[in-house]
């Protein structure tokens, strides 16, 4: 038998350390921390001694033993993490599944209450079954992915015309709401907690700082909440777009709020500059947040022109662009809400044209089902959170709490509500102030930014957990299963599904061109006058560089117009109506080729317009193409109540109607020929004796003159006859002899001596009529005057 090769035993080798969750040695063997009993002392083991059947016959002696293959093993260490997400999805989504298979239980509970209990169940039994309960609503876990898909399918599919034209009003709930109602829960409840000094309690070591911190955690109306009860109850859209625009928006107001008192209980002290960097941050968190969303919308919108030969990744760079335009607000504390926000809505319109039908129903699905799975698992996390939370329970502190939040959400909102009538046009009535009010609920937001406190600075940090806890049990349970019968009752207008048509889209644009026009003519810089600039500059160059192909020069009616007949031809489809196509069709084989021949449908009786032909109708697309979108340029605006008096103004505006008159009756004349058309003048009349005469030449000729009949001699009244009369001094005295001109028609004036009749031509000025001179003595007439 050959000797081992080495004589001495080899050391053993090192034992590696290992985390918790465990791992294996160099040797196999599976060591944890948490387990000391079974950490054994190493044993150093001599190899077995080589057979001689077994050995290599390589000549060096080492003998090699084979494993047998393991044919079935367990290592769930390895996949633990994804497989307790999807068994959480699965979870959640059976939940949803089963509530809408109850139809009675769904009209009775909201479904966010009863995925709070199924939270509530699931958490208690994991305590029983003596596990530890994961802290599965983790800060970073839930804003970095539990909220983007829910912000995201709320900004992408967000109606922006209800919201723009509401804005003024969100902003003002949002900001100046949210501010009061900080400031006023956090005053209050630092003030009852120093009530009784006698009595000493935990609650004496509040100060006025975490107090207002508080305060602004549980001021702000959750968005998840808020979307989960309105869209059950199905509101009108006035409400429901001021409630959740509110909701939306207050995200910058407690940001910074939150990132300034927690900074401010670290210093201890507050400074005026302070106040003054807090204004500022906030304008810089809000408008900072809208920048870097609209800069990845644009972009989005841009990559999307290029994905014409590539469609299948089309929907992949919304989801992208959007995720990146969250985290890079994130990254430099903005408001990551509103950046998502931003960035939906400036996307939407531009990828829209670009990307075909299957990749925007695939947008909208999947955002759909991404935020239906993410707003279910918050509830769940919700409800096993505040099973495995550590609560530190105070009747005064949370009774107070609660009692606060509802005032003042009360005094907020009507106070606001007072102002704000008085610049709408559609007030807010009383019932939908109760409404909006009752509508303020808090969800998951305020818990994950009460988990973010830290335990060195916020001695009371569980206390302040179970009182937000409360706060958003009592919103979610209490309010949103009364809101519905409530609503009921008061009767408040609900939410009309109506489609909508071509005749509304092109009424709209009427009002809105119309109300332009009339902002135009008033001097008045509405925001009418505003979105005009900004569409006539969003047609003019966005277009152009965002949509590509002809699609970019499609107005918005045509646009809408062709949307609608995609819709009517899916819904055709799907009801079954539509004829079925062979599955494998031959491009070179027409349509008429493969279908059979029908008789024709005689054409309906009830058509109240005849069918225009393609020519009539291409000329009313320009039309509409041409003139439908274009107001008129702003000429100089003024107003009414600001002009100033000008003491010459009544001369001066008789001065230029006189000159204008002047100018109009210079242009006539110029214009005139020969003779002008007047009313007929009466029978004996001179003019009308002057035409007979001048019908018969030669009895005209023959007349003799004498001293008892005067001669009269008549030259064409053109403006460059000697003898035409200055109009001029006509208009001056027109106002003594025009009575006498309509009465007599022709005033004539003989020369005062037969012989001196030449001679006195030029200081004798006939006064005549214009309209008619009358023939001149020195020329031939071959035609008659008159015809």
């Amino acid at each position: 038998i050959p000797l081992p090769f080495h004589s001495t035993p080899p050391p053993p080798p090192p034992i590696h350390q290992t985390s918790a969750k465990g791992c294996q040695s160099p040797l196999g063997l599976t060591t944890r921390e948490e387990a000391p009993e079974a950490r054994a002392e190493y044993t150093p083991t001599l190899p077995p001694l080589p057979r001689a059947g077994n050995s290599a016959g390589n000549g060096t002696g080492n003998v090699t033993h084979k494993k047998a293959f393991p044919v079935l093993s367990l290592d769930y260490h390895h996949i633990q993490t994804p497989f307790e997400i999807s068994l959480w999805v699965l979870l959640a989504s059976l939940m949803k599944l089963g509530f809408h298979l109850i139809p009675r239980l769904s009209g009775i509970v909201p479904e966010s209450c009863l995925l709070i209990v199924v939270g509530l169940m699931v958490g208690g039994l994991i305590k029983l079954a003596g596990e530890e309960v994961p802290p599965v609503l983790d800060s970073q876990f839930f804003f970095l992915c539990l909220l983007p898909p829910i912000i995201l399918d709320a900004g992408y599919f967000l109606p922006i015309r209800p919201f723009m034209e509401n804005l003024g009003t969100i902003l003002i709930f949002a900001v100046i709401g949210t501010l009061w109602n900080a400031f006023f829960i956090g005053g209050l409840l630092y003030a009852v907690c120093q009530i009784q000094p006698a009595n000493p309690s935990n609650l004496h070591q509040l100060e006025l700082l975490p107090c207002l911190l508080f305060g602004s955690i549980v001021s702000a109306v959750d968005p998840v909440a808020v979307l989960a009860v309105f869209e059950e109850i199905h509101i009108n859209e006035l409400l429901h777009i001021l409630v959740f625009g509110e909701s939306l928006l207050n995200d910058a107001v407690t940001v910074v709020l939150y990132h300034l008192f927690e900074e401010f209980s670290e210093v201890g002290t507050v400074t005026v500059l302070d106040c003054v960097l807090g204004i500022i941050s906030f304008l810089v968190v809000a408008c900072g947040g809208v920048l870097v969303g609209a800069i990845y919308g644009i972009l989005a919108a841009f990559t999307s022109r290029f994905t014409s030969h590539t469609r299948v990744i089309e929907p992949l760079f919304v989801f992208v662009y959007s995720y990146m335009a969250y985290l890079s607000a994130e990254m430099f504390h903005l408001s990551g809400i509103m950046a998502l926000i931003a960035c939906g809505a400036v996307m939407r319109p531009y990828v829209e044209a670009n990307i075909s039908h299957k990749s925007h129903t695939t947008i909208k699905y999947f955002l759909k089902m991404w935020s239906s799975v993410s707003e279910t698992l918050i509830f769940i996390f919700l409800g096993v959170a505040t099973v495995d939370g550590k609560h530190d329970w105070n009747w005064t502190f949370v009774t107070v709490t609660v009692i606060l939040c509802l005032v003042a959400r009360v005094i907020g909102v009507v106070g606001l509500t007072y102002m704000i009538n008085k610049f709408r046009i559609v007030k807010l009535t009383t019932k939908d102030q109760f409404i909006i009010a009752y509508g303020g609920l808090r969800g998951a937001i305020a818990f994950s930014l009460g988990f973010l406190l830290k335990k060195e600075l916020f001695p009371l940090r569980e206390m302040f957990l179970t009182a937000i806890i409360t706060v958003i049990f009592f919103t979610v349970f209490v309010q949103g299963m009364t809101i519905k019968p409530l609503v009921e009752l008061l009767a408040v207008k609900k939410k009309q599904e109506a489609k909508r048509s071509i005749n509304e889209e092109i009424h709209t644009q009427f009002l809105d061109h119309l109300l332009t026009g009339i902002e135009d003519i008033c001097g008045h810089y509405g925001h009418h006058h505003w979105k005009d600039k900004l569409n006539r500059f969003n047609k003019k160059y966005v277009k152009k560089c965002l949509i590509a192909g002809e699609r970019s020069k499609e107005p918005q009616l045509i646009a809408f117009y062709h949307k609608l007949e995609m819709k009517q031809a899916i819904e055709l489809v799907e009801s079954g109506g539509g004829v079925k196509m062979p599955s494998a069709m031959p491009s070179t084989v027409s349509m008429q080729n493969i279908q059979p021949k029908k008789p024709p449908l005689a054409k309906p009786v009830e058509r109240a317009l005849p069918q225009l032909p393609k020519g009539r109708e291409e000329e009313i697309r320009k039309i509409l193409r041409s003139n439908l979108q274009r107001t008129r340029q702003r000429l100089r605006s003024y107003n009414r109540h600001t002009l100033v008096a000008d003491p010459y103004e009544d001369g001066l505006g008789d001065l230029l109607i006189k000159k204008q008159k002047m100018i109009e009756l210079e242009k006539k004349i110029k214009d005139m020929n020969n003779y002008l058309t007047v009313p007929a003048a009466p029978p004996d009349s001179p003019t009308m004796c002057r035409a007979r005469l001048a019908s018969d030449p030669q009895a005209y000729h023959t007349k003799s003159v004498s001293d008892s009949v005067p001669a009269i001699q008549v030259d064409l009244a053109s403006p460059q006859s000697p003898d035409s009369v200055n109009m001029m001094d006509e208009f001056r005295r027109a106002g003594q002899q025009q009575q006498q001109q309509e009465d007599q028609g022709l005033t004539m004036r003989p020369p005062s001596r037969p012989g001196e009749a030449g001679g006195a031509r030029d200081p004798q000025k006939l006064t005549r009529c214009l309209s008619d001179p009358g023939p001149s003595a020195d020329e031939e007439e071959d035609e008659p005057f008159l015809p």
